[in-house]
């Protein structure tokens, strides 16, 4: 199922969690999944509203703690422990995405860095709640239109800063977005945080079946228009089936250094995949091809990086067809270590620089520090099979 979301004024944590509930999210199963953190103190009910004549569900927070605030790092102590497992998953990758640009934003260390609203309770309840939802709703992909930013200044824990605030421009990275006349915040970090976290795609909704729609509203009120986000649920008709672009150089004057270089930088514009393969060109000369595959709304910003970098003198472009499997994220610990875990139908397996950065720090092989956190991960899922 894919959730396609459409930030009509903007996205707030509060208003996409609220727009899944209007579409079907279970608000029971919500509340119980944030209640398995372990947070206190708080509580969660919806509401019908009606705002410029368009009828939406708003969420509330109300929190009864006295906590003011509370660091990054118990916070994602907590959200670790909410089940079930796919639930923490998400959320973890979300909170963690936040605290790793706080922490760089404000000179500290992620685990250390203070979340101020509220304690962080209407971030945990909005992180978990999301990933509660799009469990419940058996959403495996998120497709999301520009997201429109706002201009202007915002007051903050830290003082006034400028909008869109810092935090949410490092966590919309490789975002789309677009201007707006909107005044003052309309994206939050927290949104932000968690599209990042599903790998949410900005790109034309596929050929796919309509579902429901639900609508969710800001607690903002805006003079000219509904302060709303839209989820609309679709099955996707292409059975993870796309088209994408090949694209291809042949290079006899290149260094290995240089063809590292580009192929992560391809990969750091958005291709989906870039390799380099040996040849032998005419005249018996060593040669290597580089291949980019990337989608098709991106060919012309890959191949200009390929030439530019490599300074060849021509690019072979092939449209193809790709079946993307689905696939899921998960975080597991490792003796302390966080490591990210992605699952696919028929095997899971450790991220690479968690699994390095991992072994680095306890001292151990980077094979056994792998096959610890896949044992986890696979653990996890006996676990939640028999939940």
């Amino acid at each position: 199922m894919i959730c396609w979301i459409n930030p009509f004024t903007g996205l707030a944590g509060d208003m996409l969690l609220a727009a899944l509930v209007d579409a079907g999210a279970p608000v029971d199963r919500i509340r119980e999944a944030v209640g398995s953190t372990g947070l206190t103190g708080w509580d969660l009910s919806a509401e019908r509203v009606t705002t410029h004549g368009l009828a939406a569900v708003r969420v509330r927070v109300e929190v009864t703690d006295t906590a003011a605030q509370r660091p990054a790092g118990v916070l994602m102590d907590m959200v670790s422990r909410a089940r079930p497992r796919p639930v923490a998953a998400l959320a973890t990758a979300a909170l963690t995405a936040i605290a790793a640009v706080e922490g760089r934003l404000h000179g500290v260390d992620p685990h250390e860095v203070h979340l101020h609203e509220l304690g962080g309770h209407d971030t945990v309840v909005d992180i978990v709640g999301i990933a509660a939802a799009l469990h419940h709703l058996g959403v495996t992909q998120v497709v999301c239109g520009p997201l429109p930013l706002g201009t202007g200044r915002t007051r903050s824990a830290h003082g006034i800063i400028p909008v869109p605030a810092p935090a949410t421009l490092e966590l919309l990275r490789g975002a789309a977005v677009r201007g707006t006349d909107v005044p003052g915040e309309t994206v939050t970090p927290t949104a932000a945080a968690v599209l990042s976290a599903v790998a949410a795609r900005y790109e034309p909704l596929p050929p796919a079946v309509l579902g429901c729609t639900g609508y969710g509203a800001g607690s903002r009120t805006l003079e000219d228009r509904p302060n709303v986000c839209a989820v609309t649920l679709v099955a996707d008709l292409r059975d993870g089936r796309e088209s994408v672009a090949l694209l291809e150089t042949n290079l006899d004057d290149v260094t290995g250094e240089v063809l590292a270089h580009v192929v992560q930088r391809a990969l750091d514009t958005g291709a989906l995949d870039a390799w380099v393969t040996p040849a032998v060109m005419k005249k018996g000369r060593p040669a290597h091809v580089l291949h980019c595959l990337c989608r098709p709304e991106l060919a012309a910003a890959v191949q200009e990086l390929m030439a530019a970098e490599t300074g060849t003198l021509g690019i072979r472009r092939s449209d193809v067809s790709r079946t993307a499997f689905p696939r899921r994220t998960e975080v597991v610990d490792v003796r302390g270590a966080a490591v990210r875990v992605k699952h696919g139908p028929h095997r899971a397996k450790a991220e690479h620089d968690d699994v390095a950065a991992a072994a680095a720090g306890l001292g151990l092989p980077l094979r056994e520090v792998a096959q610890l956190a896949e044992s986890a991960a696979a653990a996890a899922a006996r676990e939640e099979d028999g939940s």
